[in-house]
């Protein structure tokens, strides 16, 4: 069970602290260029801490995978593109992850399973934005 917490910093700002079941923080929001603060507090977007939440949450299960089937995994990167609707709520229609995976001797077939299985059977956050936006996928191994 998830159980976190949202805080207004209050003024005129639309920023807001976030805090994880750990206590841990992130901000977001939305502000004008125009604010004072603009400089000094900045935020992610909302809509991008979804896709932070789904390429973090992917990763960790393909990392997990591949470091069971042995694989020597040394390094991974994932750039995700959302594409949102033309009208609101905007929400995203299509999402493509593309995972760049390096390692020592990677078998390629393990690679693509362990990224199918995340998005398909172990990730929530893929889990939860099944069916409301297309999800697909590409990678490459250096």
């Amino acid at each position: 069970m998830s159980n976190i917490a949202l805080k207004w910093t209050g003024n005129q700002s639309k920023l807001f602290i976030g805090r994880d079941n750990f206590g841990h923080t992130v901000m977001s929001g939305s502000w004008s260029q125009d604010d004072p603060e603009w400089q000094e507090w900045k935020a992610l977007k909302p809509s991008d801490l979804l896709l932070i939440s789904l390429a973090s949450c992917s990763s960790y299960d393909v990392v997990t995978i591949l470091e069971r089937q042995r694989q020597e995994l040394t390094g991974l990167y994932v750039q995700v593109d959302g594409q949102n609707a033309p009208e609101p709520p905007y929400q995203f229609t299509d999402i493509h992850l593309h995972y760049v995976v390096s390692g020592n001797q990677l078998d390629p077939q393990k690679v693509e399973r362990a990224i199918a299985l995340s998005e398909e059977k172990y990730c929530s956050v893929a889990a939860t934005i099944r069916g409301v936006a297309n999800l697909t996928h590409s990678y490459e191994i250096k």
